[in-house]
């Protein structure tokens, strides 16, 4: 059973967010399920520190995109969503290629969320996990 209150595909969210930091650093959404998001973003220079390696910051951006999606379609219709706190621990380093991160709740209510966020590297190990706590502000 579904825990979206509002429809939205990959395609719909992909579309909206020209010239912002989401197209800049190229992230994607690439799937919704009945209680996940799930999104890319590319390991490169647009997301690299200067050792060559994925900023921790281009990271935090990965995990506050899904998690803010996440809330906006969880919440009710209506609601503007914001960020109250995100953290992230950085497990593992990334050169190249791309990581994945996945949104879950951990924390739905109607007022707050909570969002579990781990990123992975294309071999399926952990980058970095990162909660995220949003508030649902209503008219």
């Amino acid at each position: 059973m579904t825990i979206w209150k509002s429809k939205a595909t990959p395609e719909m969210f992909n579309e909206l967010h020209p010239d912002t930091i989401i197209e800049h650093l190229g992230i994607k959404i690439t799937e919704i399920g009945d209680d996940y998001i799930q999104g890319t973003m590319p390991v490169d220079q647009r997301t690299h520190q200067p050792m060559k390696l994925l900023h921790g910051g281009a990271s935090v951006v990965l995990a506050e995109t899904l998690g803010s999606f996440a809330t906006h379609m969880a919440g009710e219709p209506g609601c503007i969503c914001v960020g109250l706190e995100v953290n992230a621990n950085h497990i593992r380093s990334v050169s190249s290629g791309f990581v994945t991160g996945t949104a879950k709740p951990i924390h739905i209510g109607s007022s707050t969320q909570v969002w579990s966020i781990t990123i992975c590297d294309e071999q399926e190990r952990i980058v970095c996990v990162s909660r995220l706590t949003m508030a649902m502000l209503r008219d």
